[in-house]
């Protein structure tokens, strides 16, 4: 491993259970996407990750759709290095039929 590697995962065990805390943080907004009724904290988990993007020095925007908004962020600082895309869902799909889960939802 290189020393480089080493300081990033030192970093990381360092930081642990503060991400941990803000991805339980993340994952407890029910931003169900196809019911009307949670519009409100969808549009609070986009606000989230909008602040989180920000935070780590992205440029971050919302862009609206006639739907829910799409959250882009880029950090264009690394002239000459490889593009990493990340996609994620920050809308869910709802949590019943509650009689088919194994587990409940958190």
């Amino acid at each position: 491993m290189t020393e480089g590697s080493q300081d990033v995962f030192g970093y990381l065990d360092e930081k642990e259970a503060g991400y941990l805390e803000e991805l339980k943080e993340y994952l407890r907004i029910p931003s169900v996407s196809t019911d009307p009724e949670y519009k409100d904290e969808v549009l609070r988990c986009s606000e989230f990750l909008l602040e989180k993007l920000r935070t780590a020095g992205l440029e971050a925007e919302a862009i609206e759709t006639d739907g829910n908004p799409l959250i882009y962020a880029e950090w264009m600082k690394a002239e000459g290095k490889p593009t990493v895309l990340f996609y994620g869902h920050y809308d869910v799909q709802p949590a019943d039929p509650f009689e088919e889960r194994r587990n409940p939802p958190c």
